[in-house]
């Protein structure tokens, strides 16, 4: 695995710090009626990426997921401005502002969603995994999806071929511990959801998804057997959302109490942890770090609001060919 280094540390505290400041205005934005629709934001879960990322190879991996995926592309190098222009139904944005929050998208970039239906992206990984093989690229899928997903029976189908084939996928689920409103423990008569794949002799496990460097660690050892041909892993990332489903979610399901105590194990508060530490970085340069993000969303803001809508007749290019349907108007 490559080295977790001094200045790893320092990348995760700026990125991981950006990636919840990103989420944090886009709350306020849904609030001012600026993005419109369901906003599931990843507050709390950002170890989950970042350890990823640092096993991955950028050049020829990719990963797609559920509609808990705002800051996935912007960590796989999605131009953030883009994707906050996208929540706000800009043509700037990654999918012409016809995608909107649930439904992000970037295949220069190796991001393949951005998934509405619960558990859809699953088959999809393995698909984009059978296509690497076939093609002999190297690559790997990881496929991002949520405990609730995993009861779907779309996930037992994937499971069986990915295995049966060997595929270069890594299954990842992102346990936070409810599915919307509804608990672990009320949707299976177990809690430990890695365990799903000894049914199929899978390599599987549990992960604390809440630090970046255990993630990496395993991630790393996911994706090697991967690349190598010895077929897909299953990993169960425990981790925690602070927000709560989406800003429709009045979170009745859940006290207040619970929410503080996991925020004793904040990701970002653990890496600027070991930051402070190991000297890694003065006060000042930690402020500096703040700042720059502080800058970065205003700037991502910015862009999003002064960017025109897309026009009308965009809904016809993306959805019929003009040559098949000529009696169709270019626009509206």
């Amino acid at each position: 695995m490559k080295p977790i280094t001094k200045e790893v540390y320092l990348k995760w505290y700026e990125e991981m710090q950006f990636w919840r400041k990103f989420e944090d205005k886009l709350a306020a934005l849904y609030i001012q009626q600026k993005v419109r629709g369901f906003l599931h934001l990843y507050n709390g879960q950002e170890a989950v990426l970042a350890g990823a990322l640092h096993a991955m190879d950028l050049s020829k991996d990719k990963m797609i997921t559920a509609y808990r995926n705002h800051v996935q592309p912007i960590g796989m190098g999605v131009d953030p401005r883009r994707v906050m222009a996208e929540l706000l139904g800009k043509a700037t944005g990654t999918s012409q502002g016809l995608g909107g929050s649930m439904h992000i998208f970037s295949k220069e970039k190796g991001f393949y969603g951005g998934h509405g239906i619960v558990g859809g992206q699953i088959p999809l990984g393995a698909g984009i995994a059978f296509a690497d093989k076939y093609f002999e690229t190297g690559g790997v899928t990881l496929t991002y999806f949520g405990d609730g997903a995993a009861r779907q029976g779309s996930l037992h189908e994937a499971f069986n071929m990915a295995m049966n084939w060997k595929l270069p996928v890594v299954f990842i689920v992102e346990n936070n511990g409810y599915a919307m409103g509804t608990s672990v423990e009320r949707t299976a008569n177990h809690t430990d959801i890695w365990k799903l794949g000894l049914g199929y002799e899978m390599p599987c496990g549990p992960v604390d998804g809440m630090n970046p460097i255990k993630v990496a660690e395993a991630m790393h050892e996911a994706i090697e057997r991967a690349r190598r041909g010895d077929g897909p892993t299953f990993l169960e990332m425990k981790t925690y959302r602070y927000r709560g489903h989406s800003m429709s979610d009045a979170q009745h399901y859940r006290t207040k109490e619970e929410v503080e105590e996991y925020k004793k194990i904040d990701p970002i508060t653990q890496v600027l942890d070991i930051i402070k530490e190991n000297n890694y970085a003065t006060e000042a340069e930690i402020e500096a770090m703040d700042q720059r993000v502080s800058d970065l969303v205003a700037e991502c803001e910015q862009f999003a609001e002064e960017s025109p809508y897309p026009d009308l007749s965009v809904m016809y290019d993306v959805v019929y060919e003009q040559e098949n349907y000529p009696f169709l108007p270019h626009k509206l």
